[in-house]
């Protein structure tokens, strides 16, 4: 099982047809959040996950519960408070890329306390630990509390998935990635958010620094640009895009970083120690896998994630 840990919300995307009265304004809710996009990309790439994360006990909060039920996704984890559901409005641009505005202050997935850390047996595999959970509070310390107790005894993925409207100070950001950054073992960033991050630094530079530490292996995504590896043991390499007509790229990194995951517990490579020993020709076919269920989301509307037969 893997654990992944953060918030779970509601994305409202606007469903108006172009010819629509500009008085009306229809909504279609889906939803998300990227842990919770990652634990249901596990379970449909056929990997048990479960969530640790703060659910409302209001109408959303439930149909969120609902919905990792139906998707089969392990919440012995996830906490019920009596607090609103975070939502994120969502616009998609011209180029596919979304655009989030959040509704989440003293919502339910950032309520974690120290006090809610979870015992894991070893059924647990992994965690994995992502987006604007990691510097809103007090969930970001619970989180931090948890990698920091579990690293070197599970395998730990990161995702920064930088979102400045919940958060919008970038020092903050900067810092708790660089706290948690010694701590895992697989990184997974995309540009975007290596230029928020880091501006002025050539990403390489960055991601060097990252592999100091105990992480063994970084992955940077390029949208349209493709994908790129840094391994501490087989130097860095990329691959092009798939080809894929886009819809929108909603979903997509939740769905790289699951198929990340996915590829190591199929190959029974899930652990420190397989992770730290993997071949280039390994690291190549995860990449690819990857890549290729990352533009079958592309190819769909919102956060479609794949499931397992779909992919070679």
């Amino acid at each position: 099982m893997y654990l992944v840990c953060g918030e779970a919300l509601f994305d409202f995307f606007s469903a108006n047809d172009a010819g629509a009265p500009a008085s009306q304004v229809n909504y279609k809710a889906i939803a998300g959040g990227s842990p919770f996009n990652v634990a249901v990309g596990l379970r449909r790439l056929g990997v048990e996950s479960a969530l640790f994360t703060g659910l409302s006990t209001d109408y959303l909060g439930r149909r969120l519960q609902q919905v990792l039920v139906n998707e089969g996704v392990n919440t012995q984890f996830a906490h019920d408070f009596d607090a609103p559901t975070t939502l994120a409005m969502v616009a998609v641009g011209a180029n596919g890329s979304p655009h989030y505005s959040f509704r989440g202050e003293g919502c339910a997935d950032r309520q974690l306390s120290l006090a809610h850390l979870p015992v894991l047996g070893p059924e647990v595999r992994g965690l994995h630990v992502g987006s604007f959970s990691l510097v809103v509070q007090p969930v970001a310390d619970t989180l931090l509390a948890l990698v920091q107790r579990e690293s070197g005894k599970r395998l730990i993925s990161l995702d920064p998935n930088v979102r400045l409207n919940p958060q919008p100070d970038i020092e903050l950001w900067r810092s708790r990635i660089a706290t948690l950054v010694r701590y895992a073992d697989l990184i997974k960033v995309s540009d975007e958010d290596l230029n928020l991050l880091y501006p002025d630094r050539d990403p390489q530079e960055v991601i060097d620094g990252w592999l100091e530490h105990r992480c063994q292996l970084v992955f940077l995504t390029r949208g349209g640009q493709g994908a790129t590896a840094f391994s501490r043991q087989h130097g860095v390499w990329s691959l092009p895009a798939c080809p894929v007509t886009i819809a929108d790229t909603v979903g997509a990194g939740d769905t790289f970083q699951a198929a990340l995951i996915a590829w190591l517990t199929e190959h029974n490579l899930d652990s420190v120690e397989a992770v730290n020993s993997l071949e280039r020709e390994h690291i190549d076919s995860m990449l690819a896998f990857a890549m290729g269920a990352a533009a079958l989301t592309c190819g769909r509307n919102g956060p479609d994630l794949p499931y397992r037969e779909q992919l070679n």
